[in-house]
């Protein structure tokens, strides 16, 4: 049996301590101070009839010191004639930490300079982690997030599952970093949507009781 005692080990950058923290009471009455100082100023804000902690009243009120960087909502950037600048690589749903991204992709032979675009492109934001990488993944800036988050809460699952026309719509922007020459005769198109299957896949999804992502996932253990 090992009786050796235990021998902390000393590291050569290991900080120390001042008689004052060592004290531990100064640091304490110095905390309080700091926390009672900003309750006060807030409580004293608010009895005059102004706003003191920066407090947005949801969804009434929404907050406008988003960080230029925040990791909002998803939009897809337009081609000139209004389709996706998608190429529908499946990049960014194969990047997806979520598996949030669910991707349908189509031909069109009478468009060569981008003949491949996604017939459908939803998002689940009821499971998005908003990490960002599938806008990193992209190599076509196809894939954008704002730091916006308009009208994104939601009780029910299936209203937060966002469908290509509202990622084109909401925030519409063309402005690419790979522009792509519009395509030939082409004219301005809306959005190019495959409402049947969808529609197929929530009706399967109520049968079973399980999110369409997690339905079609499921296989032999």
């Amino acid at each position: 049996m090992n009786t050796k005692p235990y021998l902390r080990k000393v590291y050569w950058n290991e900080p120390t301590m001042t008689w004052w923290e060592r004290a531990y009471l100064f640091e304490i009455l110095r905390g309080l101070g700091i926390t009672g100082g900003v309750f006060i100023r807030n409580m004293w804000r608010w009895m005059t009839g102004r706003k003191g902690a920066l407090t947005t009243y949801y969804p009434e009120e929404t907050r406008a010191d988003y960080a230029a960087g925040n990791r909002g909502k998803h939009i897809l950037t337009q081609r000139p004639d209004g389709t996706p600048q998608c190429i529908a690589c499946n990049m960014c749903a194969t990047v997806c930490p979520a598996q949030v991204i669910e991707i349908d992709a189509a031909f069109d032979p009478d468009d060569p300079a981008h003949p491949k675009y996604p017939s459908r492109f939803e998002i689940d934001y009821s499971r998005c982690i908003f990490c960002g990488l599938c806008v990193e993944a992209c190599p076509e800036d196809a894939i954008r997030m704002v730091k916006e988050v308009p009208e994104l809460p939601s009780a029910d699952r299936e209203h937060m599952w966002l469908k290509m026309d509202e990622l084109l719509a909401w925030h519409p922007q063309s402005d690419v970093a790979k522009p792509y020459p519009p395509k030939p005769n082409a004219v301005p198109l809306t959005i190019i949507v495959a409402p049947a299957k969808a529609g197929a896949q929530r009706r399967s999804s109520q049968d079973t009781g399980f999110p369409p992502s997690r339905e079609r996932r499921q296989g032999p253990n």
